[in-house]
């Protein structure tokens, strides 16, 4: 029998589509629309102009030139026409702007937009564009007068008004306050400015427009440091001269999102701070995105870099769990043994854990004393006994398997599928506050609500896929063919990319026979950080992700936590609403 021919299957809204101009298209090879606009001289409402003019060019040649004079649909004030030689007769039998438009935004197309103080003029364009009902395309923007800032010197230069500049590159068109020739004017201005830009090391538009931007000192002279890097997925880590570990991360394009950190759109202090420490970027490729996503974790995690604020120290957890003997408690441990049988976590900080603990103490009769109790000495009850709020289990009172059916059973069920009782406790704890007015005793209730809610079905999430030895997944790559990912035991084991048009389960088989070894382990993030298990587990519930081989099943409790997914989610809008009131 004939093999079937293998065709990878499309989803709609995953094949890129590219818009704009590339910003690592050389100067070169890009195409300039250089345009000026004549107006009114008023604020920019949709009509004023005058007179637009504009040249195309691209590599230093002339390509198309357009110019033409437009009734402003208004008088023109006498200053105007001393100023350009344009009067009311002259304007009386040109088109209006509404008419213009098509033609110039055609003519403008796939092309950069140069001027000279170009916000004026794109602001006119815009405001017409709106008026009128045409789309404005959103070009990328080269000013040369913000560009001449940059690269002119107060001696060379004592402004940077278009007529200084033209006389200083001895332009072949003089400036006349005339659209077509201070058009034809800032082309020359261009070329000369793009002369100099390769002494700073600027040869993409994409490097041009942003060196005409107001970036440090700083940012300009560590630019080289983005050169060279791959436009892959990956990790990049900026280092310091001593190979120190600075600051690390991610992107689905290393080149490009390094490049931005010597941008005027980074303005975090603490990242400049790090450029001027580093001396070198390393960057490390990935399959894709959730393998570069993962390994920026463990690098942070291993190396806690001075400038990443997130993710440094994974291990700092804290699990609340259930002590061993007789009338067990809650206890905050920073790490959980095999021998722990019933916990809750991790949680990032020792407050939500204790959040978490006061919620089940307010739901069920668990002690909260830290004595270690006898079945055959009694010990002397606290306060809580007095208050109706602990059975005293240190007097007696209460036998250790009722004790187990009260307060032990409904935590351990809790925490490992069902925590009805406890919400309904917590429910009718905050009820009962409400009806008395007692409302910001009802909020602390509804926090630690929260607090129990969150953990468990955090706890429950992680673990259904951290009991599963292997697990194969597949979703659909950009360019073709498919991101691939190795699971093991809610650690990412291994990755790669199968071809356009091939199957993807020769490289499964490939990826699986070099995947690292991850054993069995205790509790719900045996082998990687709760973080790591996260990213995968997002990864895995995107709709074009694929379940391609799991060893065992992939499932969650019927009546678990995520079922009061709603509720939790109600708490804590609740909670950000109280918090931002309070602040205001």
């Amino acid at each position: 029998m004939a093999q079937q021919e293998y065709v990878q299957e499309s989803l709609a809204g995953l094949d890129p589509v590219a818009g704009g101009i590339d910003p690592a298209l050389p100067l070169y090879a890009t195409t300039f629309v250089v345009v000026d606009l004549e107006t009114t001289g008023g604020a920019p409402d949709g009509g004023g102009i005058t007179e637009i003019g504009a040249v195309k060019v691209r590599g230093g040649e002339e390509l198309g030139v357009l110019a033409t004079l437009v009734n402003p649909g208004q008088p023109i004030p006498p200053f105007i026409t001393v100023l350009t030689g344009i009067t009311q007769a002259m304007l009386l039998p040109a088109p209006p702007i509404e008419q213009v438009l098509p033609s110039f935004l055609e003519f403008l197309a796939d092309a950069v937009l140069v001027a000279h103080n170009a916000p004026y003029d794109v602001g006119f364009l815009k405001a017409a564009c709106a008026k009128h009902g045409y789309r404005w395309p959103s070009p990328r923007v080269l000013d040369t007068a913000a560009l001449a800032r940059r690269v002119l010197t107060r001696d060379e230069v004592p402004n940077r008004k278009l007529g200084t500049l033209a006389a200083h590159f001895r332009t072949a068109t003089r400036p006349t306050h005339r659209a077509l020739d201070d058009a034809k004017a800032t082309v020359d201005v261009l070329h000369g400015l793009i002369a100099r830009l390769g002494g700073h090391r600027v040869d993409t538009i994409g490097d041009a427009i942003e060196f005409a931007r107001a970036v440090t000192p700083t940012q300009r002279r560590k630019r080289h440091l983005a050169d060279g890097l791959p436009k892959a997925p990956g990790v990049y880590i900026f280092r310091a001269a001593d190979d120190r570990p600075l600051y690390v991360g991610t992107s689905v394009d290393i080149a490009t999102r390094v490049r931005s950190y010597f941008t005027a759109a980074e303005k975090r202090a603490r990242i400049s701070e790090m450029l001027a420490a580093a001396e070198r970027v390393e960057a490390v490729e990935c399959a894709h995105s959730l393998e570069a996503e993962v390994r920026e974790l463990r690098l942070i995690g291993a190396h806690a870099p001075p400038y990443n604020r997130r993710s440094k120290f994974p291990e700092r957890v804290v699990w609340l769990k259930l002590t061993d003997g007789p009338y067990p408690r809650l206890s905050l441990v920073r790490e959980i043994s095999p021998d722990d049988r019933a916990y809750l976590g991790p949680f990032t900080s020792r407050r939500s854990a204790e959040l978490a603990a006061a919620g089940f103490h307010d739901a069920v009769p668990l002690r909260q004393c830290t004595h270690r109790l006898s079945l055959r000495t009694v010990t002397p009850a606290c306060a809580l006994a007095e208050l109706g709020r602990c059975p005293a289990p240190c007097e007696h009172r209460i036998t250790p398997e009722e004790y187990d059916a009260r307060a032990v059973a409904p935590f351990r069920t809790a925490i490992a599928s069902d925590p009805q009782v406890v919400v309904d406790a917590l429910l009718a704890r905050i009820d009962v506050l409400a009806r008395g007015q007692r409302y910001e005793e009802a909020a602390v209730v509804r926090s630690r609500l929260a607090a129990v809610l969150r953990a468990a079905v955090r706890m429950q999430r992680l673990s259904a896929l951290t009991g599963i030895s292997e697990l194969a997944a597949a979703r659909p790559a950009a360019g073709g063919g498919w991101e691939l990912a190795l699971v093991r035991h809610g650690r990412l084991a291994g990755a790669g990319v199968s071809p356009p048009g091939v199957h993807p389960r020769p490289t499964i088989a490939a990826i699986r026979a070099t995947a690292e070894t991850v054993p069995p382990g205790h509790g719900p993030i045996p082998h990687a950080s709760a973080e790591e298990t996260e990213r995968i587990l997002s990864w895995l519930e995107r709709p074009e992700t694929r379940l391609v081989e799991m060893s065992s099943g992939w499932a969650s409790p019927v009546a678990g936590a995520a079922r009061f997914r709603d509720l939790l989610r109600m708490a804590e809008s609740a909670a950000s609403h109280q918090l931002s009131t309070e602040r205001s």
